[in-house]
């Protein structure tokens, strides 16, 4: 009886100390040092999981010893779902149980120890070149976006037309987790416009006789692509289109109708009557108001001055006879005409002198 009592004393004492060196083991494992000697930028995309995780860290040379990491790891019982994928900055000298728990996922639904990257997207023509740069700062296929945004339950949810969704999103530097999907990233875009369009906005919109941002967005998108040099020039055209607008004249800006070409026209400096006699929705020589949608993603810079229209009697628009890209205004069409005998003068003499 004594006998069998002392030897399952001796096997409990056999597998506590067994324990024991486990847990010493793991300790030892998790004061082990990362390799950096200086603050260092991680980006984890979390699809190869906790091994993944190791040998991209290997990679990069943060850790030397995978199979003390994974030792900590596998004791923290950190399976793939309970990492967080994520930019991650690494301080030098960092042990393997903090590094480890900085990429545990928490309540948030991010990793302890993850960072917001700059989401940065301006100077973009469409949505397609918008999601083209997003995917450069976050882990988010364009592909995916532009199908997101373009997915009809998208646009009903968020109350624009396919030709509208453009002027949902407001260029700027925005700060986001590096794993934003397409709908958070969306979401947050549409938080971005609603604080932007306040009542002050909203009350302006009516006052310059538009009916909607979407419709303000769509005249600053046309505004920019005929001035995108001079900022001063944005009231006075803003105040001409929305005349002419007012007046029932057609708008005839050749950003429109050169939008309808797409790349075609790219880099032709002489526009001609049969580019402008393209039948497109967005062609301001055909139809009459503004297009269904913008032809740019302007600036709210570019916005604010469309709501801040110049009180102006102009109807037309000229290039000047120079390199300077602004233009001369004018009120009758008489006027308008010597304005644009000059500039077509001038160019043609330009051109014959660039082709020698």
């Amino acid at each position: 009886m004594f006998k069998k009592i002392a030897i399952g004393v001796a096997i409990v004492g056999v597998v506590g100390i067994a324990l024991t060196y486990d847990k010493i083991g793991v300790f030892l494992d998790g004061r082990k040092s990362t390799l950096n000697s200086t603050e260092e930028a991680f980006y984890f995309n979390n699809q190869g999981g906790l091994e993944g995780l190791a040998q991209l860290l290997i990679e990069k040379k943060i850790i030397d010893d995978k199979d003390a990491f994974l030792n900590v790891a596998n004791y923290k019982k950190l399976t793939k779902e309970r990492l967080a994928a994520g930019k991650y900055m690494i301080e030098a000298g960092e042990s393997y149980r903090n590094l480890l728990n900085g990429f545990t996922l928490n309540g948030n639904g991010n990793g302890n120890a993850e960072v917001e990257v700059d989401v940065t997207f301006n100077n973009c023509k469409d949505i397609y070149q918008l999601a083209g740069k997003v995917s450069k700062c976050i882990m988010l296929d364009s592909t995916k976006l532009v199908n997101y945004l373009t997915d009809g339950s998208t646009l009903e949810k968020f109350g624009f037309t396919l030709e509208q969704i453009p002027a949902l999103f407001l260029p700027n530097t925005y700060k986001m987790y590096y794993d934003t999907d397409e709908n958070q990233f969306v979401d947050k875009m549409a938080k971005e416009f609603k604080n932007f369009w306040n009542a002050d906005r909203l009350a302006k919109v009516k006052a310059i006789g538009l009916e909607s941002p979407s419709q303000v967005v769509t005249l600053a998108s046309i505004v920019y692509s005929e001035q995108s040099k001079n900022t001063d020039e944005w009231p006075i055209i803003a105040g001409l289109y929305l005349n002419r607008i007012k007046q029932g004249i057609k708008m005839q800006s050749d950003p429109t109708f050169k939008f309808c070409w797409g790349d075609e026209l790219k880099g032709v400096q002489r526009l001609l009557a049969v580019h402008r006699e393209i039948d497109c929705p967005y062609n301001t020589y055909k139809i009459n108001g503004l297009p269904p949608g913008p032809i740019y993603i302007p600036a709210t810079a570019v916005v604010d001055a469309c709501l801040n229209r110049a009180d102006v009697d102009y109807i037309y628009m000229c290039a000047k006879p120079d390199y300077s890209g602004r233009h001369n205004f004018a009120v009758s069409g008489v006027e308008h005409t010597k304005n644009a005998t000059v500039f077509q003068n001038w160019l043609a003499k330009e051109l014959k002198n660039q082709g020698k």
